[in-house]
This record gives C-alpha cells, sequence and structure tokens, in this order.
C-alpha cells in the first residue's frame, strides 16, 4: 500500500513545501481542536450535494470548483487526507479527487488519532490557504449511478459492496422509504475495517477480510452505503489495495430505497 502513510513516515517528509497539500476532513470544531500542521480544512458538507433524498451526491461543478480553489489546489500537488473517524470522510474526499482526475493522494493511517498517539505536535490554529484559479474536469469513471447497478443486477463480473450495518442490510433497521439490500449485495459493516486498538488504523489483514466475502480484485466493485460517506472507507481501502475497477455509488441507499422502481432484498 504505497498511497499509506504512517504518521511517523509524514513527520519525516518536509510537506510544508510544494507540492504538498495536506487535507483534514472533520465536523470545524474537531478540526479546531487540533490538526496535523499545516493541514487546511474541509467540512464533510463541502462534499455532498446535499438534497433529499440522495444528500449524499456528488456537489455541483461550481462547489467544487470553489471548495478546491478554497485550499490552494494545483494539479501537481500531492494530496495527503486524513479524518478523525478511521477514514470514512478521508476517503470520500479521496474518492473526490478521483473524479476530478487527481491521482497523486495519499492516506494518513489513522488519520488524527495515530497521529495524536504518535506523540506528534498538534497545531490548534487554522490553516487559510491562498485560493487559486481552479478548472475541473469530472471523470465519471469512479462513479456509479443507479441505472448502472439495474443494469448489471445478475453480472457474475460485479461485486457491490454494502458497508452499512447489519441491521440496515437486513432491513431491521430502515433509514429510507424501504429498507433491506440490492439484490446480491455482499454486507461487510464499515467499521469492521478499522483497528480500534491501534487507533483506528486500517486492519492489517484486509485482504483476507475481504477475500472471505468473494471482495477481490478480480471483479469490478461498487461500494454504498447510505450517502457514500460510510462507504468512503470502503472506496479507499479497495484503491489501497490496487482493484482495478472500482465505483463509488453516490446515489447510495437513500436514492436506492427511496425510488420505485429498485428490487430490494431483506433478511440474512
Amino acid at each position: 500500500m504505497e498511497r499509506l502513510l504512517e504518521p511517523e513516515q509524514l513527520a519525516a517528509i518536509d510537506y510544508r513545501g510544494e507540492p504538498w497539500l495536506l487535507v483534514h476532513v472533520s465536523a470545524p470544531d474537531a478540526y479546531a481542536a487540533g490538526h496535523v500542521p499545516g493541514a487546511v480544512h474541509v467540512a464533510p458538507a463541502e462534499l455532498v450535494a446535499g438534497s433529499k433524498p440522495a444528500t449524499g451526491r456528488l456537489p455541483e461543478p461550481a462547489r467544487l470548483t470553489a471548495l478546491f480553489s478554497r485550499i490552494g489546489y494545483r494539479p501537481d500537488a500531492r494530496i495527503v487526507a486524513y479524518d478523525d473517524e478511521g477514514g470514512g470522510w478521508a476517503g470520500r474526499f479521496i474518492w473526490t479527487l478521483d473524479v476530478i482526475g487527481h491521482r497523486d493522494w495519499y492516506y494518513l493511517d489513522g488519520g488524527i488519532d495515530a497521529w495524536r498517539a504518535a506523540g506528534l505536535p498538534i497545531q490548534r490554529t487554522p490553516v487559510v490557504a491562498e485560493p487559486r484559479p481552479v478548472e475541473l474536469t469530472i471523470d465519471r469513471a469512479p462513479i456509479a449511478e443507479t441505472e448502472d447497478i439495474l443494469a448489471r443486477l445478475h453480472d457474475p463480473k460485479l461485486t457491490i459492496w454494502d458497508c452499512r450495518s447489519r441491521e440496515e442490510y437486513e432491513g431491521r433497521r430502515v433509514a429510507a422509504a424501504r429498507g433491506g439490500h440490492i439484490p446480491g449485495a455482499v454486507n461487510l459493516d464499515w467499521l469492521e475495517l478499522m483497528d480500534r486498538d491501534r487507533a483506528l488504523k486500517l486492519k492489517q489483514d484486509l485482504p483476507e477480510i475481504l477475500a472471505r466475502l468473494g471482495i477481490g480484485p478480480e471483479r469490478e466493485l461498487i461500494v454504498h452505503c447510505q450517502t457514500h460517506h460510510r462507504s468512503g472507507l470502503a472506496y479507499l481501502v479497495a484503491r489501497l489495495l490496487r482493484f482495478p475497477q472500482v465505483k463509488g455509488y453516490h446515489g447510495s441507499w437513500a436514492e436506492w430505497g427511496n425510488r420505485n422502481d429498485t428490487p430490494v432484498e431483506t433478511g440474512a
């Protein structure tokens, strides 16, 4: 996983100079409570459209342009993303980077929790980047739509990974007009990907965990949750493991479960 950085590795890099850009994705109060020195802040709300019912869809290009201009984005930047929850929002940001065609990114394993656990310095004053003019192009390759899934529900070359809780997957907890899961989807809760005994770093046996459920690089992969937040971590894991074809279903269950033309299964 050459895109995975340990806190000590990042601390040893002169990341405050060009072309590095550190991005802390969290609520504003969490960023204010302490971040990696030099990291700019991105709020989760900046990464989603916010329109019901599928609030997690990709924002309009104008909003994305404004966001990346604000944080001082440049196409030649080496971007390190992290968060304060084990990788969900950082993964969503990295998916967004893939969507705008930026492939030079890294993930700080464990985020701010692992950085603190390593005893590394914390900054509490905000970092304000100099805005830059930005021109973005949307790459549809990392994006899955409802119609893409409907057309391939029984395709043996495709795996659908549902990252929600078991209760949501089985339909015992309902957060849309209908509960349950996409027919044929495999369930692996995003919380099972992080190691709480190692400051929320990714589990070290992830390839084996995924393989036991039939999730592997030999098939195309679409990940989703309720709003493509939790599945940001699943997308990140698949990319770190070099899965050749992975997409994020940005409508996720908030879209699928609220439509009346999508099939739904319940139970285990």
